[in-house]
């Protein structure tokens, strides 16, 4: 590990106790019928709403909160080169060997967005930040290195769960004790960001929003879907800079 990525990990905006539940469970992130399972679902609803609005091909891109990556090595499957930065040094190591096993290149860093804006500002055409906004204690923070990370012209794409009783009841009691999708205490409800809050964000640091959509489960079918009419619970937003990079600007 580089004295950069130690800074990085060291000074982050960064929950440890949240840290530690994640890296308990990162030998089973691969495990399509484990803890993770969710995510493996999700994941071509997640990569089917970044495609829909940029082409992921030469694009460079940022994973933030990349995990084991499910998320990363599908980007760089269609053609991004792909930095993932995480916090959690033993979802990187698990990253790590299954990009061995897969063959799939992506560059695993152990960094906190902070500090890679402060060390490669501008640098991306695509940000993603999914399911992670929620587990940090200043989302706020994350939304502002994000801003400073993308290219002007580039685009940025977070996920979270709104903060409201259908949520409560949804993703937590639902997900986390009757249905059992996740670990009790996966999530925590006063972390939860509303639609607005995540907005007010972006617009304080020049990010606009252009598209969002909700991510429902149908416990009969256990199926997921993108319902761009429901952003109760879970949700994902597309966002641009406001600023172009253009002299007059």
């Amino acid at each position: 590990m580089t004295q950069t990525q130690e800074t990085g990990a060291t000074n982050a905006n960064v929950d440890r106790a949240e840290i530690a539940k994640f890296d308990a469970l990162a030998g089973r992130w691969w495990d399509r019928e484990g803890e993770f399972k969710p995510l493996h679902e999700i994941n071509p609803l997640r990569l089917g709403f970044i495609d829909q609005h940029v082409s992921l091909a030469g694009k460079q891109v940022i994973d933030v909160g990349c995990g084991g990556g499910i998320l990363s090595e599908a980007m760089a499957q269609r053609g991004a080169t792909v930095t993932g930065i995480d916090l959690g040094e033993a979802p990187l190591s698990v990253a790590r060997l299954h990009q061995m096993e897969s063959g799939v290149e992506v560059d695993y860093r152990h960094a906190s967005v902070e500090t890679m804006a402060e060390e490669r500002p501008g640098e991306f055409d695509v940000v993603t930040c999914l399911e992670m906004i929620e587990h940090v204690p200043d989302p706020s923070s994350v939304i502002q290195a994000c801003a400073k990370l993308v290219k002007p012209g580039g685009h940025l794409f977070f996920s979270t769960i709104n903060r409201n009783p259908k949520s409560y009841a949804f993703a937590i009691l639902g997900a986390e004790y009757v249905l059992r999708l996740l670990p009790r205490g996966t999530h925590e409800y006063r972390k939860f960001i509303k639609p607005s809050e995540l907005s007010a964000w972006c617009r304080e640091y020049g990010l606009e929003f252009r598209n969002q959509t909700g991510l429902t489960y149908n416990p009969l079918t256990q199926r997921y879907r993108l319902t761009a009419h429901d952003v109760s619970v879970n949700y994902m937003v597309h966002v641009t800079p406001t600023w172009t990079g253009d002299a007059d600007s």
